[in-house]
């Protein structure tokens, strides 16, 4: 878990075992690092502040998990943003939808629709059952605050080794929603007001440095553009266009 307030930012690591390994890797001295379970640590943000509160879970969902997303949205102060990634993978090692619906009714019970049957527990319908179950827990923890509300803005699917899943908003009122109605961020072809619309996905080509820099040259480019240099399959060459933007090559210059 990150949370970014004002000038500084706090990672949060729950396993006492590493401690000295995550001080070790934080990347600037303004981190700060603490040892805790993260629910513990989420009714302690100011509330005179905005915060970026990252809920970074590598494993599969679990009811641990959604009680903290719950609690965020319960405590974030107005303005403040929300993300969570959890793994989609299924959530046991047998090959049975069947183990996996029962992996969830056991872990999500209370978050999981009324109806659901065995074969919305395919492989291929995790991810919409993650993203559904955690949108649960959202309402479960704004529920209670009068006048706010979360506002839904980011549902990505990506292949990081496992198949992820990253969503999330913004704790605001009328007034927050009207900003952001109004941004061009809503423009952005990755932005998502409702989490039952399908989830932005992104897919990475793989390329090397030099083939990078050479795309670059070209984008954003039309629709059956190709490299005559080399040879890219142009479902390739298009997702490629979807994403270079947000995949930026950096140099350190001496000046």
């Amino acid at each position: 878990m990150q949370g970014i307030s004002h000038a500084w930012a706090t990672s949060v690591e729950h396993d006492v075992k590493i401690a000295k390994r995550v001080e070790f890797n934080k990347p600037f001295e303004c981190v700060k690092t603490l040892i805790a379970p993260v629910g513990e640590v989420i009714p302690t943000l100011s509330k005179d502040l905005k915060h970026l509160l990252w809920l970074d879970y590598d494993g599969v969902l679990c009811g641990s998990q959604l009680e903290d997303v719950s609690l965020a949205v319960t405590f974030l102060s107005v303005g403040s943003i929300l993300l969570v990634t959890v793994d989609v993978e299924p959530p046991t090692d047998d090959d049975s939808p069947k183990e996996w619906r029962n992996y969830f009714a056991a872990e999500v019970r209370d978050y999981l629709g009324p109806s659901l049957g065995v074969k919305d527990f395919a492989k291929s319908q995790l991810p919409r059952r993650n993203i559904d179950v955690i949108s649960s827990a959202i309402k479960a923890g704004i529920n209670g605050r009068r006048g706010v509300e979360f506002i839904p803005m980011f549902n990505f699917l990506y292949e990081d080794g496992h198949k992820m899943l990253t969503m999330g908003g913004m704790v605001g009122t009328g007034t927050e929603k009207r900003r952001l109605a109004g941004s061009s961020l809503t423009e952005a072809s990755y932005f998502r007001d409702s989490f039952e619309s399908d989830p932005c996905i992104i897919k990475v080509p793989r390329l090397t440095r030099k083939e990078r820099q050479y795309l670059d040259g070209f984008m954003p480019c039309a629709d059956a553009w190709s490299p005559e240099d080399f040879e890219l399959s142009p479902e390739n060459v298009k997702a490629y266009r979807e994403i270079y933007r947000f995949c930026p090559t950096y140099a350190e210059l001496l000046l």
